[in-house]
């Protein structure tokens, strides 16, 4: 692709790495200039920008890559947001520019705030063939006046301001609904310390009984003391309290012909762990199907540990 401006390609790969340099070192050099305006737009002179304008015109001429490029499109956009910027801050005589003014105005321009006989007959600025009777925005009269002032041809596009702005309706009447499909909500319960306390007394309660059994069984098969084949939730209970026996030293764990048996023993003295004695942890892995396997294989008909009453504290019906 050739620049009909330079007679040369548009895009050269080849440039001269020192001409990129300066190139883009210029381009730095105006947009810091930019932005320290940014902030202040009204102590920069149109003059000023001008000439910036003009001397990025004149760098773009020796563009010839996307880095350089994109320099240039960067410097550009910095400038446009500092020319809106004094534009929004524009004085027009000895007040500063009022929107609502300027749309008062624009509409009594296109007859849509001015009544017939409202309409000054002396006005020359009213077309002879302008229909004063119509109370609708003439957007043809506007158009014709900023043809006159612009050489860019007119586009459809979407009008976003004062005049399109609706008030939004919030309609609460969706979400109640929605609340009410959803059925009743259940209210969070408060746990204070005495519901902390209730449940550490019922571990240490459930413990002990299981110390007991023990004492009075002896050694046993592990699962058979801790299945319960009626219930594989209290199985997991059943585990979880003797686990703190085990982990007191007051019950002993041993493979015999890889069969777990256990059975009460003396806790551990100070001087035993003097002697090189370590504690050691043993992580279980129990599920729904080990367990019924372990019902079959050890044919487990009853349980051990007698079958607790499940909790009927009414905890999770409590409503707003």
């Amino acid at each position: 692709m050739y620049d009909s401006d330079t007679d040369g390609l548009a895009f050269d790969p080849d440039q001269d790495l020192e001409q990129k340099r300066s190139l883009r070192q210029s381009y730095r050099n105006l947009a810091n200039k930019i932005e320290e305006y940014q902030g202040n737009p009204a102590s920069l002179g149109v003059e000023n920008l001008q000439q910036q304008l003009e001397k990025a015109d004149e760098l773009f001429q020796k563009v010839k890559g996307p880095s350089e490029a994109t320099l240039d499109s960067h410097f550009l956009l910095m400038a446009s947001n500092v020319g809106a910027q004094k534009a929004r801050a524009m004085k027009s005589g000895t007040g500063s520019f009022d929107m609502d003014e300027f749309i008062t105005k624009l509409r009594n321009f296109m007859n849509g705030g001015l009544k017939p006989e409202n309409i000054p007959e002396e006005d020359d600025e009213i077309d002879p063939d302008y229909n004063t009777e119509s109370s609708k925005l003439d957007w043809d009269r506007i158009g014709r006046l900023a043809l006159a002032k612009s050489r860019r041809a007119p586009a459809l596009s979407f009008m976003l301001g004062p005049l399109s702005i609706e008030q939004k309706v919030r309609n609460g009447t969706k979400r109640a609904r929605q609340a009410k499909d959803n059925g009743p909500v259940a209210k969070p319960e408060n746990v204070n310390q005495g519901d902390i306390q209730e449940v550490t007394n019922e571990t240490t309660k459930n413990v002990s009984l299981l110390m007991s059994l023990l004492e009075q069984s002896g050694e046993v098969n592990l699962f058979r003391f801790v299945i319960n084949p009626n219930d594989f939730a209290q199985s997991v209970e059943n585990i979880f309290y003797l686990s703190f026996l085990i982990r007191d030293g007051k019950v002993a764990l041993e493979f015999r012909d890889s069969e777990p048996v256990i059975f009460p023993c003396d806790p551990p003295s100070y001087e035993d762990y003097a002697q090189g004695l370590k504690k050691q942890q043993l992580v279980v892995e129990f599920d729904q199907e080990i367990w019924r396997e372990a019902i079959e294989v050890f044919k487990i008909t009853s349980s051990v540990i007698p079958q607790r009453p499940k909790e009927t504290s009414g905890r999770g019906d409590k409503k707003w």
